[in-house]
């Protein structure tokens, strides 16, 4: 019996061709760059694209030769060997190198005097992201979540607290590193609105793949506007369940590890002063809501295990409702 001859359609590679090509946009992508440091990478990946290719089809032709004319008995093997494994060569890397190294200069790119200032530490498996408030002196704080305005450029003094991590956000900048024990500085800026993705790209450990965080860009109007309430104290709360909720994050020593503006003072783990405005919890493990708030304090271990939250899995259906209930409430 013979076998049957499957031929895909005309409609079956084209929707391929767009399902692959979707694959090339979206808020985590290199050639959609948002930004003058990762529109300058982009470009330096087409021109060597694109370079590749030129060469590729150059020594295609070049070995193809001979199969062509075949009435010639010799080849010169000489000129074959030096100019295109030498000649070619030496020309292609002595016209790329100089423009590979203005490649990356909008990162290190000095910023205003009085500009934003930012520090961003790394830990296993989060960050922290706190901004120099304009008075020098002190700072508002929060995690997993960068908020910029459009169109200025950002100064990050990034910082490692345990192993080496790496800060990355394909469609605003290339990585850098984040070595323990040094300051590295590097610059971005977001050229229209929009959130984008961030990831460390550097392998931490375990949870390696859900340490990620988002760059919100914003208008400038809308940006000083989030900052100045981020850094005021968070309000005493008025409903009864949400009072609840806050004395029993208290009760429970949440406080040893997190941060709430005006409430408590821990610095291990991350800020959770507006916690429940942000787009994801843990880092990028689930989306926001009280649910996954909810999810996330009765089964930290199980979501994303080797993290540093426990598992609060042992408290009441009431309780835990107040609690997700009263970290929601901080926006």
């Amino acid at each position: 019996m013979r076998g049957t001859r499957i031929r895909p359609s005309f409609g079956a590679l084209a929707v391929w061709a767009l399902v692959s090509a979707a694959g090339c946009a979206g808020p985590q992508s290199v050639i959609d760059p948002a930004g003058p440091a990762a529109a300058s990478i982009h470009r330096l990946g087409l021109v060597m694209w694109m370079g590749a290719a030129l060469v590729t089809a150059l020594v295609t032709a070049l070995m193809l030769m001979p199969f062509v004319h075949r009435g010639e008995r010799t080849v010169n093997r000489r000129l074959f060997l030096w100019g295109g494994g030498v000649a070619l060569p030496a020309l292609t890397l002595s016209a790329l190198v100089p423009y590979v190294m203005t490649v990356g200069t909008d990162m290190r790119a000095p910023t205003p005097s009085g500009g934003l200032s930012v520090d961003v530490t790394g830990y296993l498996y989060w960050w922290d992201i706190s901004y120099r408030l304009p008075d020098g002196q002190s700072r508002a704080t929060t995690a997993n979540e960068l908020r910029v305005p459009v169109g200025v450029p950002v100064e990050l003094l990034l910082r490692s607290a345990d192993v080496i991590h790496s800060f990355w956000v394909p469609s605003l900048a290339g990585k850098t590193d984040m070595t323990p024990g040094r300051v590295t500085r590097m610059v971005i800026q977001a050229d229209r609105p929009g959130t984008f993705r961030g990831q460390c790209a550097e392998y931490c450990g375990r949870q390696h793949s859900l340490m990620a965080f988002e760059v919100i860009a914003m208008p400038q109007g809308e940006f000083e506007t989030w900052l100045a309430r981020l850094a005021r104290p968070v309000p005493e709360p008025m409903d009864a369940e949400l009072r609840r909720g806050r004395d029993l994050f208290l009760h429970l020593g949440c406080g040893a590890c997190h941060a709430v503006r005006g409430v408590i003072e821990g610095r291990l783990g991350p800020d959770l002063t507006q916690v429940g405005a942000r787009n994801t919890i843990g880092a990028g493990t689930l989306r926001g809501g009280i649910g996954n708030i909810a999810g996330w304090i009765a089964g930290a271990q199980h979501l994303k295990p080797g993290n540093t939250m426990p598992s609060y899995d042992r408290l009441e259906g009431p309780e835990l409702r107040a609690l997700s209930t009263y970290l929601a409430s901080l926006q």
